[in-house]
């Protein structure tokens, strides 16, 4: 999800407001990170007063630790953690009656979501992944397009002799999962 999505979604209106956005978009521009960028927010138990936010950029991961004190205003302190140190867990899927569970972990913080949130949290963890590969960032634009399709169903046919495709939306999941954390062809394994 992109920062602005992020922001239109916060669970209080002065975590998204424009007093935070003034400091955090400076901040996490001057490490790098393009305007409104895909992002993740996670949201700590006082969203209002404490929130991270983790942008992968080319150089790194920038996470950004956001804080309003009261008297003071919000306050935003930053790092860019260079992707060969940056700290991850196992990228994990549980499927169940047609529902799905992701979760990561990146720079200690937790990332969870379920259904449609779970192929953001899916999405913003590839993109870590392949960075910390050094591959290109997957696109997130053809990524939540292809997400959102295969939420509405399969595309209709071309024409009416055409078969229907069975979509299952946790194959569909798991298969882009298994296709991004497949191992690239590089010649023989190391020893």
């Amino acid at each position: 999800m992109r920062l602005s999505e992020w922001r239109a979604k916060a669970p209080t209106k002065d975590a998204g407001g424009p007093k935070v956005a003034t400091i955090v978009d400076a901040v996490i521009e001057s490490l790098g990170a393009e305007p409104d960028p895909h992002c993740w927010v996670a949201w700590g138990e006082e969203p209002g007063i404490r929130h991270t936010i983790l942008v992968p950029t080319d150089p790194g991961l920038v996470s950004c630790f956001v804080r309003v004190v009261p008297g003071e205003g919000p306050r935003a302190t930053a790092k860019l953690v260079r992707w060969n140190r940056v700290s991850i867990g196992e990228l994990a899927i549980e499927a169940q009656g047609g529902h799905r569970l992701v979760s990561f972990q990146a720079e200690q913080q937790v990332l969870r979501g379920v259904d449609v949130e779970a192929d953001q949290v899916a999405a913003f963890a590839l993109r870590v992944i392949a960075a910390i590969d050094g591959r290109p960032l997957p696109p997130v634009e053809a990524r939540s397009s292809r997400v959102s399709r295969s939420r509405t169903g399969p595309a209709k046919p071309a024409s009416r002799t055409a078969p229907k495709a069975a979509t299952s939306k946790a194959a569909t999941s798991n298969a882009a999962v298994t296709k991004a954390l497949a191992p690239r062809a590089s010649g023989p394994p190391s020893r």
